[in-house]
């Protein structure tokens, strides 16, 4: 582990349309300390190749090809196997960050030694439109993150001295609510940033936006990562989840809602 280093983990499949800016985005951050860990999860698309011109240019990135698709969560824990860094970073393929996020992130961490960070982030259409705003909490305890995934991955860091190195769980969706529940298991807060620093791109038909799927896998979490019984995932899933997340939704809302009336 090299101290100081953060580890860029990013999952690629079929984003040959954004990955570019992704990789731009994190060449023009403020903070230099860092390698970008690309594995491409079967790409039908230039994506592997675009991103493999950029490593011809800068040995910071790097990229793996797996010979099967395995889903998001087996591709970013091979980057983060690989990883040399301290600090443990996600940035999928398809969205950006700003300049100082980095730089800001790593700064708080030195300055509260804590094991998470975070930030708030704009949201944006696929023509690079901003469409909105999710502005976090300045901080998470853990019972909250078990409560709801408070915390949006592409702006979330750890620190790896204090965490230790954490893998996803390997299941097809959630996943990162998976390792946000595992890594606030350990350091019991995570601290936030509430100006903006990324980008999260909403794309027609991604997998994030399929939401009544998504509730096998919201019950599999408590069920896998927690180790609760069935019948206390499912329960836990309906009477404390859905009424968090439902909540959370109302105050993105009314975030967004005055976001463009400002602008």
């Amino acid at each position: 582990m090299k101290e100081g280093l953060v580890s860029i983990i990013t999952s690629l499949y079929n984003s040959g349309a954004y990955v570019a800016a992704a990789i731009r985005s994190v060449q023009a951050q403020t903070y230099s300390d860092w390698e970008m860990l690309v594995t491409d999860d079967c790409s039908t698309d230039d994506g592997p190749s675009i991103v493999e011109q950029f490593a011809a240019k800068d040995p910071r990135i790097k990229l793996t090809r797996l010979s099967e698709n395995g889903g998001p969560g087996v591709s970013r824990n091979i980057s983060i196997m690989n990883a040399q860094g301290q600090y443990i970073a996600f940035l999928d393929s398809d969205d950006t960050w700003l300049p100082d996020k980095l730089e800001r992130q790593v700064a708080l961490m030195r300055e509260t030694r804590c094991g998470v960070v975070y930030s708030s982030y704009y949201k944006c259409d696929e023509d690079d439109n901003i469409i909105g705003l999710v502005r976090c909490r300045r901080r998470i305890p853990y019972w909250r993150i078990v409560c709801d995934n408070a915390i949006g991955f592409l702006t979330m860091m750890y620190d790896s001295k204090v965490t230790g190195l954490e893998l996803l769980p390997e299941i097809r969706k959630r996943q990162d609510w998976g390792l946000n529940i595992r890594l606030l298991k350990k350091c019991r807060m995570a601290y936030g940033i509430r100006e903006p620093l990324a980008h999260y791109r909403v794309r027609k038909g991604s997998v994030s936006r399929e939401k009544l799927s998504l509730i096998k896998f919201n019950i599999e979490i408590y069920h896998q990562v927690l180790c609760y019984s069935r019948f206390r995932s499912t329960a836990t899933f309906f009477f404390i989840f859905l009424p968090v997340y439902f909540g959370k939704k109302l105050l993105n809302f009314l975030g967004t809602m005055f976001f463009k009336i400002k602008r």
